[in-house]
């Protein structure tokens, strides 16, 4: 037998390390904001005084819809941008 040839790689590790190519690092992606759909309302939490939301709940349901036709009223936002359910299934008409 020769002695110039070992029975087992000098370093087995590194040798299969060199078999596999380098990953690539990944650059992570942004997620994709989905758009919203129309006439959709967002859930959100509101911290408002005790004497509003009395106000509002005093003429019984429908007083998140008549804070909601304040503040547009306050923002300058009279005229509904919003689609109304109608004008959404409209377009399954056909």
């Amino acid at each position: 037998m020769s002695n110039d040839r070992t029975r087992r790689p000098p370093d087995p590790w590194k040798n299969a390390q060199a078999l596999f190519k380098p990953a690539a690092p990944k650059v992570a992606v942004p997620a994709e904001k989905r758009p919203a759909i129309p006439g959709a309302k967002e859930m959100v939490t509101l911290r408002i005084d005790r004497d509003v939301l009395e106000h509002f709940q005093s003429d019984g349901p429908g007083w998140q819809d008549r804070i909601n036709d304040a503040l547009r009223q306050a923002a300058g936002m009279t005229g509904d941008e919003s689609l109304t359910p109608d004008e959404l299934n409209s377009s399954n008409d056909g």
